[in-house]
C-alpha cells in the first residue's frame, strides 16, 4: 500500500489515462467522420472514387500504427512542416490524433461496409425508383441503417482505438500511459509488477464499459427483419 500511495504521489496516473482518453475521443471523432466519406465513396457508382478509397483502405489497414506516428514526427512535422501549435506538448498531441484519425479511418470504413451488407438491396433500388439521388438514399435510407447494423464492429474498433493510444508515444506524447509507464518502470524497477497491474487495472476499468454499452446498444438497435 505504502509503495501504491509513492506511485500515485510521484506521478500523476490519472492525467496520463486522461491524455489516453482524449487522444481517443478525438480521433474517434475525426476517423467516424472520414470513416463515412470512405465508405460513401466505396459504394459510389463512380468507378474512381470506389478505387481511391479502396486503395486508402487497403493502404492504411496494412500499414504498422508505429511507422504511421513515426512518419507523423519525422516526415509531416519534421519534413513537410506540418504544425498545429507553437506549444510541442500541444502540436505533438495533435499530430498522434492525425495518425491515428487516419489509421483507425480504415477500420470504421469496413466496420461501416459490413453494416451496409446488412442492408436489404431492394431498399435502394426502391430509393432509385423513387426518383432519390445516390446521396439522398445514401443519407436516409441506407446509412441509418447501416450505422444500427454496425454497432458491434464499430464498438470493436474504438476499443481497439483506445488501445492504440498508447502506440502515441512515438509520436512524442510524454505525457501518456505508455510513456509514463516507462518512465516508472526506469525509475522504480523493483515495482514493475504493481506498475505493470496499475495500468493493467487501469484500461480493464476503461475498456469493459464500452464493450459492455457496445453490447447492449447493438442488441437495442438491431435491426429486426
Amino acid at each position: 500500500m505504502q509503495d501504491l500511495t509513492l506511485l500515485f504521489t510521484e506521478y500523476n496516473v490519472p492525467g496520463a489515462f486522461l491524455v489516453n482518453i482524449e487522444l481517443t475521443l478525438w480521433s474517434a471523432l475525426f476517423s467516424m467522420i472520414l470513416g463515412v466519406i470512405l465508405v460513401m465513396m466505396r459504394i459510389s457508382p463512380v468507378a474512381s472514387l470506389r478505387t481511391v478509397a479502396g486503395a486508402y483502405v487497403e493502404l492504411f489497414k496494412n500499414l504498422p500504427l508505429t511507422i504511421i506516428m513515426v512518419f507523423m514526427v519525422l516526415g509531416a512535422y519534421a519534413q513537410l512542416k506540418l504544425t498545429f501549435s507553437d506549444t510541442f506538448t500541444t502540436n505533438f498531441f495533435w499530430l498522434a490524433v492525425t495518425g491515428l484519425s487516419l489509421y483507425t479511418a480504415a477500420f470504421v470504413c469496413e466496420s461501416l461496409r459490413s453494416g451496409i451488407n446488412t442492408v436489404p438491396i431492394g431498399q435502394a433500388e426502391a430509393a432509385r425508383a423513387l426518383g432519390l439521388s445516390f446521396t439522398q438514399s445514401a443519407f436516409q435510407i441506407i446509412l441509418p441503417q447501416t450505422f444500427r447494423g454496425s454497432v458491434a464492429p464499430l464498438g470493436n474498433t474504438f476499443i481497439a482505438l483506445l488501445k492504440n493510444s498508447t502506440v502515441a508515444a512515438a509520436a512524442s506524447v510524454a505525457t501518456e500511459t505508455s510513456s509514463m509507464m516507462s518512465e516508472m518502470i526506469e525509475y522504480h524497477a523493483d515495482l514493475i509488477v504493481l506498475i505493470f497491474l496499475i495500468f493493467a487495472f487501469g484500461y480493464v476499468i476503461l475498456i469493459i464499459p464500452i464493450g459492455l454499452l457496445t453490447t447492449y446498444l447493438s442488441n437495442k438497435l438491431a435491426v429486426r427483419r
